[in-house]
């Protein structure tokens, strides 16, 4: 993609902008930026000593946080509108006092403390995060990318997308991954930021080879997709890129022993190390057009999978050593597609489609006679067992929307669980009980597509206020199949992106 660059711009001389707990200072000259201010109480004020010989910036900030709702650090700004992006070079400079300091790239509404915000910062231990707060006076959330101490930096708003680019050491900028919707106000502030992370600290950061691109070609060609693998904490909703890649990966598995992921590309089943790392396939034999109905036995040695490389095309499940091996068939009929594993090991719990209706079936392990479990009119999809393996969730377009409902596991008592606008996909319960998470569409979408604006929601077992963990672009893909780690503290799904080369 070819972009013009702003280097130079006239200044507009701002009316007089004051925010509680912010020093407003005019600068004659700032290069590409306006102004630059503390915003948040601070006790040393900050600085920017810009070099325009060298086209570079040295900020100073004080400040305790830049995070939860704090605010507190310097900030040097112009106001911006529309798609944007901004590409820096940056060097925190000294030894640093706290290894959390951080200095970024920010958009931000306003210079008003508690002001909705997002960023992409390196922090002073190398970590490198996009931190973004949706509504004023929010907490701040993070998406961690799994490069450290990236040489170079970049932040793009795409509508109401935002996403964080980085360069590794001797390496292009590139796609981290890390991505999510958030919506502000025109026009907003963008520019750069450092927070000492110490009350009575100042620390600095050298900004050089800084772009602010305002212009973008049109696209030519097909869009690529990117595909990020990512886990969430559910106590913080903060995420964590494991694997980025421009190929079209889905539906993650977590090991029972929490120490790798599986997912399945291109037909193959491929195993991941929980911290990274390039994939390695899992042998499946003759099967070799898997789809993204799999996943792992409760013991950790079977891996069963949904495959259609019969004559007929349509996908049935087989099981397999889950290192790889031979494949053996479970299900006779087609198609059927695998979601849950009853807790003893000893039956499978998937959707089939029989005379033209979608129900949910189950099947013991070992092949044999499938039992039907639902025959309301419409669709049935995604059930997954509850960890005592009494109850089934499951998701059932049989009201109108696509809601989430339970039953037991014999198929009794079928009752609805969620009562909302959403149509919401794949319901899975923690390990210990507690929690269910699910993919959630908006109202007028049919199916479960791809490439759709969804969100993951978290809900108690027990009912009451589902939470909305993730905004993200996904769908088909992002969490078909069971994917809690082991001690039920976090997620694996899949985010995607649609970018033009």
């Amino acid at each position: 993609m070819q972009l013009r660059t702003i280097r130079h711009l006239f200044f507009l001389i701002p009316a007089l902008f004051f925010a509680c707990g912010s020093a407003y200072s005019q600068d004659a000259d700032l290069g590409l930026f306006e102004s630059n201010a503390d915003v948040g109480e601070v006790e040393h004020a900050g600085s920017v000593e810009y070099d325009a010989e060298e086209d570079t910036y040295i900020v100073a900030g004080g400040g305790e946080n830049m995070w939860f709702d704090e605010d507190a650090f310097h900030f040097v700004w112009r106001e911006a509108e529309g798609d944007v992006a901004l590409a820096a070079d940056i060097v925190l400079t000294g030894t640093g006092t706290n290894p959390h300091r951080k200095a970024g790239l920010i958009i931000r509404q306003s210079l008003e403390p508690g002001a909705p915000y997002i960023d992409v910062v390196v922090h002073g231990d190398g970590l490198t995060s996009l931190q973004f707060r949706e509504q004023a006076g929010g907490p701040t959330r993070e998406i961690q990318s799994n490069v450290s101490s990236p040489e170079r930096i970049r932040i793009d708003k795409d509508g109401d997308y935002v996403f964080m680019s980085v360069a590794p050491a001797d390496g292009e900028l590139q796609s981290a991954g890390g991505s999510t919707r958030i919506t502000f106000e025109e026009p907003f502030l963008i520019g750069l930021a450092v927070c000492a992370h110490d009350t009575v600290a100042v620390e600095k950061a050298l900004f050089s080879n800084v772009e602010i691109i305002e212009e973008f070609a049109e696209p030519s060609g097909d869009p690529v997709l990117e595909s990020t693998l990512e886990s969430i904490a559910i106590a913080s909703t903060d995420r964590r890129v494991v694997y980025h890649t421009r190929s079209h990966i889905e539906a993650p598995n977590w090991s029972p022993d929490g120490s790798y992921l599986l997912y399945n590309s291109g037909g193959l089943i491929y195993k991941l190390p929980i911290d990274g790392g390039e994939p390695t396939v899992v042998d499946s034999g003759l099967l070799t057009r898997n789809n993204n109905d799999h996943g792992i036995s409760p013991d950790g040695t079977l891996l069963v999978v949904s495959d259609q490389s019969s004559e007929d095309g349509q996908s049935r499940i087989h099981v397999l050593p889950v290192e790889g091996g031979t494949p053996r068939l479970v299900t006779e009929l087609g198609p059927s597609y695998w979601h849950g594993w009853s807790p003893d090991g000893e039956t499978l719990a998937y959707v089939g489609r029989r005379d033209d209706e979608y129900d949910i079936y189950t099947i013991p392990v070992e092949g044999g006679k499938e039992t039907r479990l639902t025959t309301a009119p419409g669709l049935d999809d995604g059930p997954d067992y509850s960890p005592d393996g009494e109850t089934i969730y499951f998701n059932s377009v049989r009201t109108g929307t696509m809601q989430i409902w339970k039953m037991n596991a014999d198929g009794s008592e079928q009752e609805q669980v969620t009562f909302d606008e959403y149509n919401d996909w794949f319901p899975h319960p923690s390990p210990d009980g507690r929690w269910i998470v699910f993919l959630s569409y908006e109202e007028d979408v049919e199916g479960h597509p791809p490439n759709r604006d969804v969100m993951l929601r978290l809900m108690p077992v027990e009912g009451g206020e589902i939470q909305v963990i993730a905004k993200l672009f996904g769908g088909q893909g992002t969490i078909n199949v069971p994917s809690w780690s082991p001690d039920s503290q976090n997620v694996a799904f899949v985010s995607y992106r649609l970018a033009h080369p």
